[in-house]
């Protein structure tokens, strides 16, 4: 048995302290007054307020699932909901994703996407033989599509060359459909269902508070501790005051490696390359709304900053309960104010009216073509040391809740093998 101090209460690191204490003594630490990092959230006026998207959960992990539900009464607890996505495009609600519905667009734009398709320059390779996203996409979805969706769109995610972004790295986070299949969806008109969150679970009460709290439950929690440095001696590490522990597990920003871990030879050989590392933030503004059966909405025109809407008032009644409306994030890639959010939600549909915002400076992580080997050799070389990486940015891969957990299982093999 290993005495094994967690740095991080999000899902990552509740599912590792979890999964970890069968067969080791876990204290986790946290610099927040409660459990659940990136999936927190507040009741704001009694509506609940998701400050950094909005979280459901689903896996086709069948392990994952058997453990999750360990913690639940599936039934009871959660509502199974079908995603229920559309795009605003050209001033038009279309369905998600667009290359399943090119026949609610304009014949005029659908005429030039067929007339991609049918040119002699549409060659589509198998997905990962693609140098980058960008070429990935123009070759997939041709010239029509790349231009008046998924260039504007990604790049306001992103907001980087989408020529920088490695075909890899998304690998499982979005379809990846050949011709026939886009083909067939529009001539039987038939739903996405290859998405892992084309259905998905979600709390009845809570939302992914309600999950981090019960993941939280039985567990050695040290909250509001901020973790100012790790030292490490013969006996083992020592932080917050306490120790000796044998191994650490770091689910906190990797790119702060070199100042939380100053004794390991690892962060200070990688430390300049980590601390380069870019990710980008979000701010939120949270909404009464008027449209109630949509679950995501996709922005991609230039009109609005904006790049989604997550209609969270959707997903639960009971996140409505301090109005006679429905509530939804608005999501903006970025640092902005309050006041510039409650401006561009002007232009947008569903009569929003703002309740309260959230700036968080850290969302999305992003990959260049030599990270994912790099950061390989960085974690084999700090689980060495007796420091595991996990989680969204201590691994920098874009995790969602499954996801995490299923890499929190890895680790436990990791360190009982």
């Amino acid at each position: 048995m290993n005495r094994i101090a967690i740095i991080g209460a999000g899902i990552s690191g509740l599912s590792a302290a979890q999964i970890l204490r069968k067969n080791h003594s876990v204290t986790v630490f946290d610099r927040a007054s409660k459990p659940g990092g990136l999936v927190k959230c507040d009741r704001i006026r009694d509506n609940l307020f998701h400050r950094v998207g909005g979280h459901v959960f689903n896996s086709r992990n069948q392990e994952v699932l058997d453990w999750f539900w360990s913690f639940f009464e599936r039934d009871k607890e959660f509502i199974k909901a079908r995603r229920n996505a559309k795009i605003l495009f050209k001033g038009k609600l279309i369905g998600y994703p667009i290359e399943n519905y090119l026949h609610q667009l304009d014949k005029e734009f659908v005429s030039s996407v067929l007339d991609d398709f049918l040119s002699s320059d549409y060659q589509p390779r198998s997905p990962f033989s693609y140098p980058n996203f960008a070429d990935f996409l123009k070759s997939n979805f041709g010239k029509t599509l790349y231009e008046a969706y998924f260039r504007p769109y990604n790049e306001k995610i992103w907001n980087t060359n989408l020529e920088n972004i490695p075909l890899e790295w998304l690998e499982g986070k979005l379809p990846m459909p050949d011709l026939k299949s886009m083909l067939l969806s529009n001539i039987v008109v038939q739903e996405e269902t290859e998405m892992v969150h084309a259905t998905f679970y979600y709390a009845k009460e809570g939302g992914s508070q309600f999950i981090a709290d019960r993941l939280a439950e039985g567990l050695d929690i040290r909250l509001n501790t901020e973790i100012a440095g790790v030292s490490k001696t013969e006996a083992g590490y020592f932080l917050a005051g306490e120790g000796p522990f044998d191994k650490i597990v770091f689910t906190g920003d990797v790119r702060q490696a070199a100042a939380v871990f100053p004794d390991s030879q690892t962060a200070l050989k990688a430390g300049d390359y980590l601390r380069k590392l870019p990710s980008k933030g979000t701010s939120n503004i949270f909404c009464e709304t008027d449209l109630g059966d949509v679950s995501w909405l996709y922005l991609p025109g230039i009109e609005t900053k904006a790049h989604r809407i997550i209609y969270t008032g959707t997903f639960a009644e009971s996140n409505n309960r301090g109005s006679e409306r429905h509530t939804c994030v608005v999501e903006f890639s970025g640092d902005y104010s309050f006041e510039f959010m409650s401006e561009e939600i002007k232009k947008l549909p569903g009569n929003l009216k703002p309740i309260d915002w959230n700036h968080e400076p850290n969302s999305y992580i992003l990959h260049n073509h030599e990270t994912a080997s790099l950061l390989k050799e960085f974690n084999r070389n700090f689980a060495a040391e007796g420091i595991y990486l996990l989680g969204r940015f201590a691994e920098w891969e874009y995790y969602n809740m499954d996801k995490a957990i299923e890499a929190a299982m890895k680790l436990d093999r990791e360190i009982n093998q």
